[in-house]
């Protein structure tokens, strides 16, 4: 009789590849995907600063046309009337990196006097 040589031995590699795979499974079930922003938007880069894109911020393009969840927006009038009081207390705001500041001040005080709260700019992390 010869004994085994251990080395000619297969290792069960398929038992740690299920394993991975039902862990991505499981992270991509778990995990929350949010709606992606308009593909044509440029955001501002700055650094230090810890912020999130919400679905539910308005998104002002370069030209100075706001869009909110994919539909034209003409005015801040128009997208502060339909909000909650909750959501009026912090209004978002996603700038074009190619907008004007002046046009990002305009809206913001408009917001302001429309009945938002605070109007906090949502921009790209800086590296």
């Amino acid at each position: 009789m010869r004994r085994r040589d251990a080395r000619k031995e297969r290792e069960p590699t398929i038992a740690l590849i299920n394993i991975v795979f039902l862990m991505l499974i499981f992270f991509l079930v778990a995990g929350t995907i949010a709606p992606p922003l308009d593909t044509d938007l440029k955001l501002v880069r700055t650094a230090d600063i810890d912020t999130s894109a919400l679905s539910d911020a308005l998104v002002v393009h370069e030209n100075g046309d706001m869009t909110h969840k994919g539909k034209a927006v003409t005015s801040a009038d128009n997208y502060i009337a339909p909000l909650k009081d909750e959501a009026r207390a912090t209004v978002r705001i996603i700038p074009d990196r190619n907008l004007p500041a002046e046009t990002l001040v305009r809206i913001g005080r408009e917001l302001r006097a429309a009945g938002a709260g605070r109007v906090l700019i949502v921009t790209e992390r800086g590296l």
